[in-house]
């Protein structure tokens, strides 16, 4: 294993620190920050206002794109004197026992206490998007399936225990959630997205902030903005999307999260929207941010992006001009470590070109927050005194990042994400007995459950000679355990990508031998190319990597039914086969209990209950594509090329049957600023427990812009057992129809709606229609607008509602 990369504390005398009112815990923030300010001087101003990262890989890649370009060696020695803003990444940057890590921690955070006049100790971030990305960290199912699992209470119970972790060991700040929405499959980080629909994300990701927020840890909304929708598909590349694409698509996650959520921290984009890098944006990251929405939390840049400013985007002269850019839009730390914000900006304050207002402003929001997580107060320490003595053996006693219930919640989540996108034949669930083939690239691979910003593939590949930390059951492994009286055989069949076509023929063999075949393919999660997805890892098209399409052919052509199975960071294109499986079944990198989850799935031992947040094309071709289309992107008879998807956003199937009948009938027209229930009755039908997700859309047939055919507003999940039945009633208001009109306004305008009460988007799912006429004038709407149709969920035999 590694040694931690963060340093030991040094033996050398402590600085005298600077006594003042700022130290007082009974003054207010605000009066204490004020008074630690005027104290300090420009370098020990800047110093708050940038990382060090230390341990990070200068020689290649490393886990951040350009890291070789942009990595310098960092003197610890001569820096922490002057104080330290952030500490990146010191669990997520090689592998570390979380005891050791601990207490390195601990120490070097000490050393900067001693070092420094002020004795304020660093802010320490991770990443923690599919969990803490440590080693030996529960890795949870990626955003993708959370948004398939609609289910935000989940969520917020998932990233309560992440942030529980990351306390325990001394972080203060996660780097998640990304609420970028997708617009173009292809692109690599769509496994790290919840989804193609603001609403799914914004509620989802915003259930995720409070989660982490209520452990104490600040949660920092990425990528702020537009960042999903580069041209191409294109990792960091340019983004083309008109102002009613921002406001109605990009921005409302971001919105949300900050207003229901809490967030305490923003990330900017690594993008440019119509020549503007976000990095030097002052409209977007203080125009709209503070002004707008009121934001007061910190702004900090994604890794190098400042530095960007000057070497991709080419809007610097040089690093201090890098650093006015930044400053000046509103960027108040430089992450994730020091290269603009340092000795540069102090020395462009001194000549004058750098207003030295603008350093203190972001020094300002710095503080307060380390005010706020009490690292100003004179009785701070930096973790228990049993991590501070320095025994890991002790350490390890208390701490432990992939507890059992840890790996329940898991699990929970990974069988919740489950899709079931096709079972024409009935033949799921399989019978325990029997002979059953596993055969692809993922049957047998860890690995495939995994994403990219999970530690094992983010990290531990790049260290081979070190364990993997976690236990995580393969799909074979899982299938042998779930049917202990099936004869189950695997084989490859052929890699993930690549050409290699060898392996094929005997796993063609093995399937014809079988009473059934699954077929489990899909992704390998990586960095920067070394996969086919992840960040850096964009796709010409929707095609399955490599030859596991010719694999899959084979398996079908072998007469013995095939039961796909896709581990998967996106959707793949399908129609080629849609009539040739026997059941299709979708796992967005599931986790480290997907094996066992995706086994009780196929057993029937788990009802499947996910739903699409992504469509799953038809075609590999005829990207990008959402279903947040108005008619002209819809089918039509003017081109040849038909988007329509082969599985629609909102799908999913399961085991059981559930009959929906109207409640009362609404009102037929409301006025502009007013809002109705809207209720219906859910049933089991069937003859097990099962899961229905009841989505409610909004469809305007005339506006005065083109609006989305059908875009989803509310949501409810609803398990009912064999027979039962629940009421549904959704709490809609007329905010929920607005959009951004032809004046640039955000409107709620008067005329005709349809509310569609459906299975999933597609038409042939809507359930019931709610005709509605808005009467009154047009209202112009602000950041105040109404942002949740509010569901309640009341089980017939029951007296008290359960939201949801």
């Amino acid at each position: 294993m590694a040694n931690p990369p963060v340093p030991h504390a040094r033996s050398t005398e402590a600085a005298t620190t600077v006594d003042g009112p700022w130290q007082d815990p009974a003054l207010a923030p605000e009066e204490r920050v004020a008074d630690l300010v005027s104290r300090m001087t420009l370098q020990e101003k800047t110093a708050q206002l940038y990382g060090i990262w230390v341990g990070a890989d200068a020689d290649g890649d490393g886990v951040a794109p350009h890291q070789n370009e942009m990595v310098g060696a960092i003197d610890w020695d001569a820096l922490i004197p002057r104080g330290l803003g952030q500490l990146t990444r010191p669990f997520g940057t090689a592998p570390v026992d979380p005891a050791v890590g601990a207490i390195s921690l601990a120490r070097a955070q000490q050393a900067i206490v001693d070092a420094g006049r002020f004795g304020i100790p660093a802010l320490a971030h991770e990443e923690c998007l599919a969990g803490f990305t440590a080693w030996g960290a529960t890795a949870y199912p990626v955003p993708l399936s959370w948004g398939a699992a609609w289910n935000p209470e989940l969520v917020t119970e998932m990233a309560h225990r992440i942030g529980s972790d990351m306390r325990s060991v001394g972080i203060h700040q996660g780097l998640a959630p990304v609420l970028d929405v997708v617009r173009d499959l292809r692109w690599g980080r769509v496994e790290e997205t919840i989804g193609e629909d603001p609403y799914l994300v914004a509620t989802i990701g915003t259930a995720y902030v409070r989660g982490l927020e209520s452990a104490g840890i600040v949660a920092t909304l990425k990528h702020f903005a537009g960042y999903a929708a580069s041209a191409g598909a294109r990792n960091l590349s340019p983004v083309r999307a008109g102002a009613r694409e921002l406001a109605d698509v990009v921005l409302p996650p971001f919105e949300m999260a900050l207003r229901e959520g809490g967030a305490r921290s923003v990330m900017h984009s690594y993008t440019e929207i119509d020549g503007v890098p976000s990095a030097a944006d002052p409209a977007l990251l203080t125009g709209l941010l503070r002004d707008t929405w009121g934001f007061e939390g910190t702004v900090v840049a994604d890794y190098f992006a400042i530095g960007f400013l000057e070497t991709l985007h080419k809007v610097a002269e040089d690093r201090a001009d890098a650093a006015r850019l930044a400053l000046r839009a509103g960027v108040d730390v430089e992450l994730p470590t020091v290269r603009s914000y340092g000795d540069e900006l102090a020395a462009a304050v001194r000549a004058g070109t750098v207003p030295e207002e603008l350093v203190d402003r972001a020094l300002r929001r710095v503080l307060l927050q380390k005010c706020e997580l009490g690292l100003l107060d004179p009785d701070w320490a930096p973790l228990p005194a049993l991590l501070r003595d320095g025994d890991p053996e002790q350490a390890r006693e208390t701490i432990d990042l992939d507890p059992p219930r840890n790996r329940a919640l898991a699990r929970e989540l990974a069988e919740q994400a489950v899709v079931l996108l096709a079972n024409p034949g009935n033949v799921l669930p399989l019978g325990g007995r029997g002979r059953i083939a596993v055969v692809g690239p993922r049957a047998d691979d860890a690995l495939a459950m995994l994403g990219c910003y999970s530690f094992p593939s983010h990290v531990g590949v790049l260290h081979p000679e070190t364990a993997m930390g976690i236990d995580i059951p393969t799909v074979l492994e899982s299938l042998r355990g779930e049917f202990p009286g099936a004869e189950v055989t695997g084989a490859p069949g052929c890699d993930v990508d690549g050409t290699d076509t060898s392996g094929i023929a005997a796993a063609a063999d093995l399937a014809a031998d079988a009473d059934v075949c699954v077929a489990v393919l899909g992704d390998r999660a990586g960095l920067f190319g070394r996969g086919t997805s992840g960040e850096g890892c964009d796709a010409d098209d929707l095609a399955l990597p490599g030859v596991q399409g010719e694999l899959l052919d084979a398996l079908l052509d072998s007469g013995t039914p095939v039961v796909l199975v896709l581990l998967t960071g996106r959707p793949y294109a399908l129609g080629r086969w849609a009539d040739r499986t026997a059941a299709v079944v979708q796992a967005f990198f599931p986790g480290e209990e997907g094996g066992p989850a995706l086994a009780g799935v196929l057993s029937g031992r788990v009802s499947p209950s996910g739903r699409l947040p992504v469509g799953v094309p038809r075609h590999p071709g005829g990207q990008p594509w959402t279903y947040l289309q108005p008619p002209l992107g819809l089918a039509n008879g003017v081109s040849n090329l038909d988007p329509t998807p082969l599985y629609p956003f909102g799908h999913g199937l399961t085991y059981t049957s559930f009959a929906w009948e109207p409640g009362a009938p609404a009102p037929e027209e409301i006025p502009t600023d007013g809002g109705v229930d809207l209720a219906l009755t859910v049933r089991n039908t069937g003859d097990r427990a099962g899961v229905e997700v009841v989505q409610l859309y909004v469809h305007d047939p005339v506006a005065q812009t083109t609006r989305p055919d059908s875009r989803l507003i509310g949501y409810a999940r609803v398990p009912l057992d064999a027979g039962e039945e629940a009421r549904v009633r959704f709490r809609f208001h007329a905010d929920l129809a607005s959009f951004t009109g032809i004046g640039g306004r955000r409107v709620v305008e008067p005329g005709a709606l349809e509310l569609r009460l459906a299975a999933s988007s597609g038409a042939e799912d809507i359930r019931h229609t709610v005709h509605l006429r808005l009467t009154g004038p047009e209202r112009t709407l602000d950041h105040g607008r109404r942002l949740v149709c509010e569901a309640v969920t009341e089980p017939v035999t029951a007296a008290a509602p359960v939201r949801g």
